[in-house]
């Protein structure tokens, strides 16, 4: 890739989040967030899907997509897994987007329950 300016501006920038978020109280603290934000989305899908009936097939297809590729991305053995002999072995924390991604799946699935329970009541 060349070493345009835009490329170097994008590659300090990750740099400088990556070693901000090397605190775990910020880690933690954005992985809070990712999950309320989450409980928030889940809350305006299903809102606006149940004003309008014919998009509650491709909305439920598209989020069961979503988030099974979110599980596989998150608990596959692309990130954070080796296999030594048959058994698993964890090699250290996951990056932070993948914890980012995974909580905000985490609070989707919730909301989407909570809003659940609430129609059935």
């Amino acid at each position: 890739m060349q070493n345009t300016r835009l490329n170097t501006l994008f590659d300090r920038l990750t740099r400088q989040f990556g070693r901000w978020v090397e605190n775990p109280w910020r880690r933690l603290s954005i992985i809070i967030i990712s999950l309320l934000f989450g409980n928030f989305l889940a809350s305006a899908i299903a809102t606006s899907t149940g004003q309008r009936a014919n998009l509650d097939v491709f909305a439920s297809l598209t989020l069961v997509a979503i988030v099974e590729s979110i599980g596989w991305l998150t608990y596959g053995t692309i990130f954070g897994r080796r296999s030594t002999e048959g058994r698993d072995q964890i090699i250290g924390q996951r990056p932070i987007s993948i914890a980012i991604l995974n909580s905000l799946k985490l609070g989707l699935m919730y909301g989407l329950f909570v809003e659940a329970f609430k129609l059935g009541s």
